[in-house]
């Protein structure tokens, strides 16, 4: 077994195909496999190790991602890593489309994962060695964590802002309009007292907290005087929001958007270079991959036609593949040597397992 190839720097390409065939060997020989996936294969109606070969051959598996939700977090962890592997953290989805969902973050992807994101970061520009401002999850949510190392390991301070996200969505699902608000409201004016006392080059949050930001004007011309950069993520921006920020609102300021969920365990800026097109995701292939398809036939769409989004995440860490998203988008033709789609103008779905989504403030 070619284990190599799984332990490659992050700024090295491997051959996809080899790649997703050295990744079923490790996850389902029992020697290296988790206890979840080598009992779970006796489930299957294939053989992993015989018959994935591609990207594409990981739609052969079903969505396990539901099963997540109550699986014992040490059986995700592959034996491979031996009896004390590297653990970073267990981190939990959102819970907007019922009880959260749990992973597993071992050293060696964590470490990956920082490190590439770092690097899209250099793409757009954004500086080191300065200070970030997160208002973001922290707790069991891996976006304040990731958001938080990712600062520090540019050479910079990270001064945060603590938000509930379930809360807010408790509240929203309960009619209580008036008391999310109330909360949202808070979390600007602690981001206020921030960004009036300490020097801050970087803002990262949500797009609803950003829109609720933007209506006080003197935290709009705050942010223009002090900060280069601000990235959103955790919830959707639609087109003309970004147009509006980019052109009026914050038109000196790089805006990047992430997309990005727990259950690929990371996620990807917004290529450079489309202020003025649409807002596209490049993921980082064959570790993080996307395909859009028409629900209802599971065919993928055609380039340019909106479908709902399947990702997948294969890595030696841990294995989570065809799991179909709350998202529909665009269909983009992949840059050279990305294998999957590339996805644009992000969407959320109305329903999604039988919940109406919501999505509050993340």
């Amino acid at each position: 077994m070619n284990e190599s190839i799984l332990d490659l720097p992050f700024d090295v390409q491997p051959d996809p195909e080899a790649f997703i065939q050295a990744a079923m060997q490790w996850h389902f020989d029992p020697a290296t496999g988790s206890p979840y996936w080598l009992r779970r294969a006796t489930m299957l109606d294939f053989d992993p190790r015989r018959d994935v070969k591609s990207i594409e051959d990981l739609a052969l598996f079903p969505n396990i991602v539901n099963e997540l939700r109550d699986v014992r977090v040490q059986d995700l962890i592959p034996q491979g890593y031996g009896p004390n592997p590297d653990i970073v953290g267990v981190y939990e989805s959102g819970g907007t489309t019922g009880a959260p969902k749990r992973v597993v973050f071992l050293r060696d992807w964590w470490e990956r994962a920082i490190a590439g994101m770092s690097s899209e970061l250099d793409a757009h520009g954004v500086p080191r060695h300065v200070n970030w401002l997160s208002v973001l999850p922290s707790g069991p949510h891996m976006v304040g964590a990731i958001s938080a190392a990712q600062a520090r390991r540019r050479g910079g301070l990270v001064f945060t802002v603590d938000l509930d996200p379930r809360w807010v969505k408790k509240l929203i699902a309960a009619g209580k309009a008036d008391e999310a608000a109330a909360y949202a409201e808070h979390l600007v004016e602690q981001t206020g007292f921030l960004l009036r006392s300490q020097d801050i080059d970087v803002l990262i949050t949500t797009p609803p907290l950003l829109e609720r930001i933007a209506r006080h004007d003197d935290l709009v011309e705050l942010i223009n005087q002090k900060v280069s950069a601000i990235q959103t993520g955790g919830a959707h921006m639609d087109a003309d929001t970004r147009d509006l920020f980019h052109t009026e609102v914050f038109p000196d300021v790089t805006l990047i958007n992430i997309y990005g969920s727990t259950m690929i365990l990371g996620g990807c800026a917004e290529r450079p270079g489309g202020k003025d097109g649409p807002c596209v995701f490049d993921p980082p292939s064959p570790f993080i991959s996307f395909a859009v398809i028409d629900p209802d036939t599971g065919r993928r769409v055609t380039y340019g036609q909106r479908g709902q989004v399947v990702m997948n995440h294969v890595s030696k860490a841990i294995l989570l593949p065809n799991n179909l998203e709350r998202d529909l988008a665009t269909r983009i033709e992949p840059p050279t040597g990305q294998v999957g789609d590339s996805v644009a103008d992000v969407t959320p779905v109305a329903m999604f397992d039988n919940e109406t989504v919501i999505e509050g403030v993340y």
